[in-house]
């Protein structure tokens, strides 16, 4: 199998988790996904099945979108309902207000101090095991893009938003953030993704109905990229690392590499606008048994 899934996490799985099931009901173990959503959080989880997974980087998956409920009042350890409270606070009765006078300095280039329950690493060992033995670590801040930060619904204690964001953003920081921005703290109570670039939850399967069906080729999912046909002599120096000069110029950073019969073979960086540099391509072996099987 060789291709891309795009699947509708449901609640309580970790990403990991969605990647197990797959791996039996595919029958394969190379599989791997892209964004990482927590057990608490639903929706649109990018997968790839088989040498596909060379790809994951370049598939075009920014900006993400996100349908988030913030509950305002208490804070946790984790910054959403699965940490336990550290704080409550009283809730200002114009919590609309609020959110609107503050939304603004979350918008644009922020920085953001990622949680500390969370899996980013910190020499060697993920942030969660340092919360998980009462270690205390400086954390780095990190620069995100949102786009969009819009209010949804406000009810007396929580409110929902639609929020467009740059990949490595942690939704869960935003609210935390929101919550002490307006005094009474907050954290989320609900989160899906909806959109991750040119991929919408419209677009997935629920993981229980998923088949090898559902899989979209590869080609199709590189399609924001130029297409550059080789023929058998480029092949074979892309396969041994050589770069070669296109023809005409290509005003983009990368290209998709194809075979004469439309099959993708590999990934390059473009130079000078004509300069392909080989940067991904699939063995010769593997590339035979995946055609094989189309």
């Amino acid at each position: 199998m060789f291709g891309i899934l795009l699947v509708d996490k449901p609640l309580g799985i970790s990403s990991h988790g969605v990647i197990s099931r797959l791996r039996k009901t595919l029958g394969t173990r190379r599989i791997g996904h892209a964004g990482t959503l927590d057990p608490l959080a639903t929706g649109l989880l990018v997968v790839a099945v088989g040498p596909a997974t060379r790809f994951l980087q370049y598939l075009d998956l920014e900006p993400k979108t996100y349908v988030v409920t913030y509950k305002f009042g208490e804070s946790t350890t984790t910054y959403d309902a699965e940490g336990e409270i550290t704080e409550t606070k009283p809730v200002p009765a114009n919590l609309l207000e609020e959110i609107q006078l503050h939304l603004p300095q979350f918008l644009g280039r922020i920085a953001q101090v990622p949680p500390i329950y969370s899996a980013i690493k910190h020499q060697g060992k993920k942030l969660y095991e340092y919360a998980r033995s009462g270690q205390e670590i400086a954390i780095k801040t990190r620069h995100i893009f949102i786009h969009s930060y819009e209010v949804n619904s406000v009810s007396a204690t929580e409110a929902t938003f639609t929020i467009v964001c740059s990949g490595g953003t942690y939704i869960r920081s935003l609210a935390h953030d929101l919550g002490q921005a307006i005094g009474c703290g907050a954290h989320i109570s609900e989160l899906r993704r909806t959109g991750a670039g040119a991929y919408q939850i419209t677009d997935s399967y629920p993981l229980d109905q998923i088949t090898p069906t559902n899989l979209i080729p590869v080609k199709s999912a590189l399609k924001h990229l130029p297409f550059v046909v080789l023929n058998p002599d480029q092949i074979l120096h892309i396969r041994h690392g050589r770069s070669f000069n296109h023809p005409n110029p290509i005003e983009h950073p990368k290209a998709a590499l194809l075979t004469e019969d439309g099959n993708v073979v590999g990934i390059a960086n473009v130079s000078n606008a004509i300069t392909l540099q080989p940067e991904c391509v699939i063995p010769a072996e593997v590339f035979d048994q995946i055609t094989a099987n189309l």
